[in-house]
């Protein structure tokens, strides 16, 4: 008997002291901050077809054609942002995904466009090149990639199929996630989800479907999938929740492996789905860069108690990593709405609560079980004793308090950077009535990167 107590005493304290170091909070220290404005238009290409010279036409609430300039108010849930669609041009908005480059510049992209596939026919799909100006807090675009498909890589008919040069766009993928390599670049979507190749044009050349343990991952926005004729007859079967795709994209450092993080959990059965240490969880998939093909290698990533879905995935050498992990909330929670069942235009519906980055470790030891949280930083109160911040936060702290922050990667050996998508012109989590920025933030954080 009392071995038996002292044995189930020594596991419940192994437990709670593994809870304790999963959990463990580092501070953080703004350092810089530096923003791109919502409403930042681009030109399309001069030879885009007149479709794609405006974006957002197919906003409006029963998807009939606006062609009129700014006449389909943007909101958040009841609440007006301020901008209004279609947009003369293509917004340079939703960042979604970063990778720091050795020379100090950044590449990112936009994501699909105005969060579906329904509404974004004509929201092109680009790749950025950026530098930070941290003195000045501004964000200078030096190139932007639009992506093609001319030689017709999609195994499915894209929006612009009969054009020449097939610009791709939202309705044809969901781009969230980046790695960029000599010979282009690794891209991760959602709709599959597909990994895809580019070149350094922003061609594409391969378009990789996703397997788990030799069974296809889908989500009901898969181009392959087809509605029964017959409503007595089961629908096609998916097994990932619309944009639950891989939301981070993270590469080996000897660039042999690309490890796709879905952002949603695979459902096992209707009611099922995977989890680890007791939570829902996440898999990370790894692929072999020189075949193109799945290794069989995965592991979980277990969501911790309020995280509802991860924002972006970066290495920080051959075992460790850094993952954004978030709730679903966005505005602060002084200002969110008494009951969230019944959203004001003066309050936010749900109020951010877990807005984090972790460090997480995954090898050989762990292969098809969880990874290991190290520890996090809070991005709902970074200390800001310098008073750095150009907008938000309050006394001494910055914050934020955004629904979706999906760029996060390591500068140097203390400094970290990460900013959020501003889903444009749908969030407004800095302010009630305003939408968000493009805001990236350096955040001094050396004790989190040495954490072991």
């Amino acid at each position: 008997m009392t071995k038996t107590l002292l044995a189930t005493a020594a596991l419940s304290l192994l437990m709670t002291t593994t809870a304790l170091a999963e959990e463990k909070a580092f501070p953080a220290t703004l350092k810089a901050h530096a923003i791109l404005p919502a409403n930042t238009i681009l030109a399309a290409p001069s030879d885009a077809p007149e479709y794609l010279k405006t974006s957002g036409k197919f906003t409006t609430a029963d998807r009939k054609r606006a062609d009129a300039l700014g006449t389909v108010p943007g909101k958040d849930g009841v609440r007006p942002t301020g901008l209004s669609l279609p947009f003369n041009g293509q917004p340079m908005q939703g960042f979604s995904g970063i990778k720091a480059m050795e020379d100090g510049t950044f590449w990112s992209l936009s994501d699909n466009g105005f969060g579906s596939k329904l509404n974004s026919t004509d929201a092109m799909l680009m790749l950025h090149h950026v530098k930070m100006d941290w003195d000045a807090g501004k964000v200078e675009a030096l190139k932007t990639v639009f992506l093609t498909d001319p030689d017709r890589k999609a195994p499915f008919p894209i929006v612009m199929e009969g054009s020449d040069k097939r610009y791709l766009t939202g309705a044809d993928f969901d781009v969230e996630s980046i790695q960029p390599v000599a010979d282009g670049f690794w891209v991760g979507e959602e709709f599959g989800p597909y990994i895809l190749k580019f070149d350094v044009d922003g061609k594409l050349t391969d378009v990789i479907a996703t397997t788990v343990n030799e069974k296809p991952v889908m989500s009901p926005d898969n181009p392959t999938l087809t509605l029964q004729g017959d409503p007595s007859k089961k629908t096609p079967a998916f097994n990932l929740k619309r944009s639950g795709g891989y939301e981070g994209m993270a590469l080996s450092k000897d660039g042999a492996k690309l490890y796709g993080l879905l952002e949603g959990p695979i459902w096992t059965d209707s009611e099922t789905v995977e989890q680890a240490e007791g939570r829902p969880a996440l898999r990370v998939i790894e692929l072999d860069v020189a075949t193109k093909a799945w290794t069989g290698r995965s592991w979980l990533y277990p969501l911790a108690e309020g995280g509802e879905a991860i924002g972006d995935f970066n290495m920080l050498d051959d075992r460790t990593a850094l993952v954004i992990e978030r709730d679903n909330g966005a505005g602060t929670l002084d200002k969110a709405c008494a009951d969230p069942k019944d959203p004001k235009p003066d309050c936010f519906a749900v109020g951010s609560k877990v807005k984090r980055v972790y460090k997480i470790a995954f090898d050989d030891s762990n292969v098809g079980k969880a990874v290991r949280k190290i520890g996090y930083i809070d991005l709902l109160k970074i200390a800001d004793p310098d008073n750095k911040k150009r907008q938000g936060g309050g006394d001494g702290y910055y914050d934020m308090p955004f629904v979706t922050i999906e760029n996060v990667d390591r500068v140097d050996a203390t400094h970290i950077i990460v900013g959020n998508d501003n889903n444009l012109p749908f969030s407004a989590g800095r302010a009630l009535d305003k939408a968000d920025d493009n805001e990236f933030v350096l955040l001094e954080v050396g004790d989190f990167l040495k954490a072991e």
